[in-house]
Parts: C-alpha cells; structure tokens; sequence
C-alpha cells in the first residue's frame, strides 16, 4: 500500500495542531480516499485560516483526529510494507506523532527528493512545483480516476495528497521507489541561498567573498533549514 498524505494544521510550531488531513491510498488497482476536518483543542489563528480557509466554526462539532475515519484508515495499513509520500514528510510525521499516530513504514519526502532530482528548479512548494511541472494538464484526470469531486484548491488536504500523487509519479519516472526513499533521509547540496541580502546568489560563491556572513547565519538563524545548514558547512568546509 502507498499512501499520500497532506495536512492542515493551525500553524508551524512544535505546538499547533492538525485540523484536516487527506489520504489517498493505492494499492494495484484499489483507490481508497479520506478526507477529514478534526478538533484537537487548539484554536485556529486567522494566520492558518488565511492559508487554508479552514475556520474554527468550521470544525467546532468535528471529532478529535484518532476518532475520524481518515485514522482509522491510516491505522489499517501501519504496517512495514507500507509507504507514506508527503511533501516535507517529516513535517506531517511530526505532527501525526503529535496526535498519537506512530508511522512503522517507508517515507517517501516528494520535496527532498525534488530538491535532489530537480536541482535547476526556482522553488519546491507543492504549488510551484503544480505548475513548474506542469502537473495541472493532467489533474482533473487524476482527480476523477481517484474519486475526488470537488474543484482541485491549494492548501485543501485531500486536493494537495492528490497533488502529492502526481509529483511522486512523475519522480518515478526519473527514480525507483527504493531510491527515492534513500533520498528522503538524505541531505540535499543546496546551491543557492533562498533568502537573506544574497538571496539567488550560490552559497559556494559567498563562502569565498564573504564567509562571515555564512558563519554568522549558522550561529544566529536557530530555526535554519536542516539541508541549508549541510550545505552551508560543506561549502565552508573546502568542498566542491
């Protein structure tokens, strides 16, 4: 069993909550689809609700997530042989753990693997990577081999596992599963800065004319992405 998984949640912090979750699970020819809104207890800031357009009247009657139907699915297959696919997977691990789910599978992160397999590429959201790759030609298809009815919307958990679906499949036609798994936990050699007064500049490039600046964002940015700080040292470090 594949499953590819998108959730919402009330923010980015170790404390936020889930608050919808989309799971599209594949099996051979079987095609199972959940989607749910849920209440963890944590109050929806307009911040989250801006973003995904879920509001806390919205889920106020809605079930704690281990009570909702899209758990009890993901529970089924917590198996070994089971691989989950999300983008910025260890996010969503994070946050199911948060709730009470233990994943024992494979993990395929569809954006890490971006990073490594697509390294040419501007950015690696979900959204941009839609139309980057031109993903939206074929997304109605996907849509209604896969049962999802309503209109395809950005920041929607079953929308973006679906979406998810589609960035994995065309990944696999550059890379096997078993690859793309290995990636996953692999750090990715960024080669340009994504932000800050060099942003687009090659990271390699400021090691050389300013390496204060890097040292200075290792020891400062405490919140600095994992594969930015790899890259970061490694370009510090003498590497080419």
């Amino acid at each position: 069993m594949i499953l590819f998984l998108d959730l919402e949640t009330t923010g980015l912090e170790s404390t936020d909550k889930i608050i919808s979750i989309g799971v599209i699970g594949v099996k051979e020819d079987f095609i199972h689809v959940e989607y749910d809104l849920v209440n963890e207890g944590k109050k929806i800031p307009p911040k989250a609700s801006s973003i995904n357009h879920i509001t806390n009247e919205m889920i106020q009657s809605k079930p704690k997530f281990q009570e909702c139907a899209a758990y009890k699915f993901l529970s089924q297959y917590n198996e070994p042989s089971t691989t989950l696919v999300a983008h910025n997977a260890q996010f969503d691990l994070k946050m199911l753990l948060a709730s009470g789910f233990d994943f024992k599978g494979d993990v395929v992160d569809t954006l890490r693997v971006s990073k490594h397999l697509i390294p040419e590429c501007e950015g690696y959201s979900l959204q941009f990577l839609r139309y980057e790759l031109r993903l939206y030609k074929s997304q109605n298809a996907q849509a209604l081999l896969c049962g999802v009815k309503e209109a395809l919307l950005a920041h929607h958990a079953l929308h973006d596992a679906l979406m998810v679906k589609m960035l994995y499949q065309y990944l696999l036609e550059m890379q096997t599963t078993a690859t793309m798994i290995e990636l996953s936990s692999k750090n990715v050699l960024m080669q340009k800065l994504e932000f800050g007064k060099y942003k687009g500049r090659y990271i390699e490039e400021i090691s050389l004319l300013e390496r204060g600046y890097l040292e200075w964002m290792l020891v400062n940015i405490l919140d600095l992405n994992e594969d930015l700080k790899y890259s970061i040292n490694h370009y510090l470090q003498g590497n080419t």
